[in-house]
């Protein structure tokens, strides 16, 4: 999930398939020796290694021939050092289990009043996490929403948690503003987690439809549900609907086919601060 950060996700996929990704027995193995990079020791030492992938140069330059961070084929510096400082993560924080981490970080936390319950619990999980190398809230409830929801199959607490996380990328944030459901057309990015935010909003709008019309096996409410059928309506992957390609931003939208035509605030995207 981490390497579709900052590139188109058909590039990010491509490289993949070309090139492989992380994994953890690579990086168990790398660091069975014993790194030479005191940075490698222990989670809370990882720090400030600045690895460069197309320079090759980090933080430490004489030790960077012997260090196994670089050998990771990943598409820059910045996801080898997220690998290292994930796995680093999982294996010293987490205990190597990072199954039982979740379990305790979300049964351990009370549930809180409306309108949101679940809120203490997303910040058990995702708040420590935050501090792993170069991984935004974007990523951490995507991945975790689908992680979550996935095994709630023999975790069943687990699935009101990961349906309540909510990703918010450039496509939702823009379809918001070009809607007219954001009133402060706050810039992309932190501020759509913040309170009026982007992610605020969605839960309310989540909060108005029943989920279970389309799977009896969905929660009532499942903001998650709600951001990925707006993010397909828009995605070129998707629907293709209302997305900068389909839609001249220095304009309105005259798109009079689109189900939300009559009721879209039709906002020229250039007018707003994304």
């Amino acid at each position: 999930m981490a390497s579709y950060q900052g590139i188109s996700d058909t590039a990010a996929r491509i490289f993949m398939e070309k090139h492989g990704a992380a994994g953890w027995h690579e990086i168990a193995a790398m660091l069975s020796k014993g790194p030479s990079c005191g940075k490698l020791s222990a989670y809370w030492r990882f720090e400030g290694c600045r690895y460069r992938k197309v320079s090759f140069e980090c933080a430490c330059p004489s030790l960077i021939d012997d260090c196994p961070l670089p050998r990771l084929p990943l598409r820059n510096g910045h996801l080898n050092q997220f690998a290292f400082s994930l796995y680093l993560f999982i294996r010293d924080v987490a205990g190597g289990d990072l199954g039982a981490w979740l379990d305790r970080q979300i049964l351990e936390t009370a549930l809180v009043a409306e309108p949101d319950p679940y809120q203490a619990r997303r910040d058990a999980v995702i708040g420590p996490l935050r501090n792993v190398f170069g991984v935004s809230d974007k990523v951490l409830n995507m991945t975790l929403a689908n992680l979550l929801i996935g095994a709630a199959g023999r975790r069943r607490h687990w699935i009101e948690v990961g349906a309540s996380m909510i990703a918010i990328d450039r496509l939702v944030h823009n379809f918001f503003v070009r809607t007219g459901v954001l009133e402060d057309n706050h810039p992309y990015g932190a501020r759509c987690y913040q309170p009026g935010g982007c992610a605020e909003r969605l839960r309310a709008i989540s909060g108005l439809i029943d989920a279970r019309d389309f799977n009896q096996g969905f929660p009532a409410n499942f903001p998650r549900f709600v951001q990925s059928a707006i993010w397909r309506y828009c995605a070129k992957d998707g629907l293709d609907i209302c997305n900068g390609v389909t839609i001249d931003d220095k304009a309105r939208c005259d798109n009079d086919d689109c189900r939300l035509y009559s009721g879209c605030a039709r906002l020229p995207l250039r007018a707003a601060v994304v």
